[in-house]
């Protein structure tokens, strides 16, 4: 039985699911495959399990949050990924890390989308003056986030969520501060 989209649910890692105990083997004996048939459509467990995580909670870059603020699109948006964490787990996530180098410029790209578009909508609305910024800023409030993610096992809290939007990001673009 071929493995795709309707078998990821059924095959997928449950939340907070020891990520270092999940192999391909045990993937697809679960789904009663060839292992050989899940490398045809995902190189490693890292592009499983985010594909996983994406068909069970969809891609953040699908879900850009529209609340009419920068302040609140912003910590929708780190809230949804700080959901996401709590619902795989600290495991899941650093694993995905540590073994999806490749896959680093694809999230910073969809994650610098994402923050652009908030940041377009907070210029029609007049909230801060241009959304011409640097790279590194623009991705700050999500890059921050991931630190926080990264440094411990913890889910970050609503109070880390926002120091980063309005002790870091907002003066910055701003230009309030």
């Amino acid at each position: 039985m071929p493995v795709g989209q309707d078998h990821v649910g059924r095959a997928h890692p449950q939340p907070a699911y020891d990520y270092t105990r999940l192999t391909m083997e045990g993937v697809a004996a679960r789904a009663r495959t060839g292992k050989q048939v899940l490398y045809r459509r995902w190189r490693n467990r890292a592009d499983f399990v985010i594909a996983a995580m994406r068909h069970h909670s969809g891609s953040i870059a699908d879900r850009v949050p529209d609340t009419g603020s920068l302040r609140e699109d912003v910590l929708a948006l780190l809230r949804l990924m700080s959901e996401r964490q709590r619902e795989v787990g600290p495991d899941v996530i650093h694993g995905l890390m540590a073994e999806a180098g490749d896959r680093k410029p694809e999230a910073v790209e969809i994650m610098h989308g994402v923050m652009t578009t908030l940041l377009e909508r907070a210029v029609e609305r007049g909230e801060v003056p241009t959304a011409e910024l640097p790279e590194r800023i623009v991705t700050l409030p999500v890059d921050l986030l991931r630190h926080e993610i990264v440094l411990s096992d913890w889910p970050v809290t609503d109070s880390t969520l926002e120091e980063i939007v309005d002790d870091v990001f907002l003066p910055l673009v701003t230009g309030h501060g």
